[in-house]
């Protein structure tokens, strides 16, 4: 992975939940809150953007006979829970963290404003932006790659249950292939399942490289940071 200085870090709402079943689990959040801090202190400059799907998702929503746009914004809104949660498990290890949300709603966070954001992030805090972008139709991927772009990251890390992009399902087919390297062209032309292709596309427009890694390995985040450590880079040259 090329030097970062700054990089924003999506974790899906799933892996909140740890070991249960629904919704978010205070033990596991502290553990990521834990990774996070280490990877702050190592001189990094950290955006957040986690997804909603430990709480609900807009998508099954839809599938489920809700109008689409309606259970889009729930979903908006189960990424600001996550959020607050992920905030009070940072600032307990004496993190300071905003959120901002794209969603207005000012009793609980700030507004998404990018020049506030750089003033925090020069304070030294960590930023999780919530509400994905604001509007129905874009998952938190898009809103993640977006961000990313906005504050002009290095690398967009995205921490799932997998250790990376692999030509097939790996849960499913056991001899899967999992990519060192994959360029975003193979990705979006083999609809090979990383992120949506909006966030895929994002990305390579502004030349940022979407590291894929298991976020569920302790002290997985940091091993990445410093190169090692399994993961997929999906850049334009693989």
């Amino acid at each position: 992975m090329p030097p970062v200085r700054r990089v924003l870090l999506k974790l899906s709402g799933e892996v909140l939940m740890g070991e249960k079943q629904f919704g978010i689990d205070p033990a596991f959040v502290a553990e990521l809150a834990g990774e996070v801090k280490a990877a702050k202190e190592s001189g990094l400059e950290i955006c957040l953007v986690i997804g909603g799907g430990n709480i609900f998702r807009g998508m099954a929503g839809a599938a489920q006979g809700m109008e689409r746009a309606q259970a889009d914004y729930m979903g908006m809104l189960a990424t600001v829970m996550n959020a607050l949660a992920m905030q009070n498990a940072l600032e307990q290890l004496g993190v300071e963290t905003r959120v901002q949300s794209a969603v207005q709603m000012d009793q609980v966070c700030e507004p998404v404003i990018r020049r506030r954001a750089e003033r925090h992030l020069a304070k030294g805090r960590v930023v999780i932006f919530a509400a994905g972008v604001g509007a129905p139709y874009f998952t938190t991927d898009s809103g993640a790659a977006l961000r990313a772009a906005e504050m002009q990251c290095d690398a967009l890390l995205k921490g799932t249950s997998v250790d990376g992009v692999y030509d097939a399902d790996p849960k499913k087919d056991p001899a899967a292939k999992r990519f060192e390297a994959v360029t975003y062209d193979r990705v979006l032309g083999d609809n090979l399942k990383v992120m949506d292709a909006s966030a895929v596309a994002l990305c390579r427009d502004n030349r940022i490289p979407i590291v894929v890694f298991s976020i569920r390995e302790k002290g997985n985040l940091a091993r990445v940071l410093a190169g090692e450590g399994v993961q997929t880079i999906v850049q334009g040259e693989a």
